[in-house]
Order: structure tokens, then sequence, then C-alpha cells
């Protein structure tokens, strides 16, 4: 494994010293590496959402040209449809 020198607020170094102490973790290395994960985790899932944002960007883009709406038939619209289902 490579060594790597992290600077922390003394309040994070105070918070990996207590987990480590209280037992939920066996070293300071132990919480940096499961925070890495979940960081690679969060970073695989906005990559995927931005990959279907932009499918349905694509998708809307070539269903064709858009149409004006007027907002207050259009909320009645909904509104009459929200009732109707109770």
């Amino acid at each position: 494994m490579r060594t790597l020198t992290v600077s922390l607020t003394p309040k994070q170094a105070a918070r990996l010293q207590d987990a480590v102490e209280g037992g939920g973790y066996a070293s300071n290395s132990e919480i940096v590496r499961e925070a890495l994960r979940l960081w690679e985790q969060r970073e695989e899932l906005r990559a995927l959402e931005l990959a279907h944002l932009k499918r349905a960007y694509e998708e809307g883009m070539a269903s064709g040209e858009g149409q004006d709406v007027d907002r207050t038939v259009f909320l009645r619209t909904l509104k009459a449809d929200r009732a109707a289902r109770g």
C-alpha cells in the first residue's frame, strides 16, 4: 500500500481517534479507506445520473418541436385528474 500524508482539522482528527478508540474501526487508515469507498460509490452514482439526464435530454430533443401550453388550463387539468383519482 502507498502511504499518503493528509491534513485534517483538529475536529476531524479527534473524530477519527474517537472512532478507533470506541472500537468502531481498527485504525485511522480503515476509516479513510471506507470514506474513499463511499466517495467512489457516490461518484459512480453521479455518473449514472448524468448519463440518464443526457439520454433524457437527447430523447426530448429528438421528439420534435415543443408546444406552448396555457399554464392555467394545464394546472386545472392536473387538479381535475388528481380529484378524479381521489
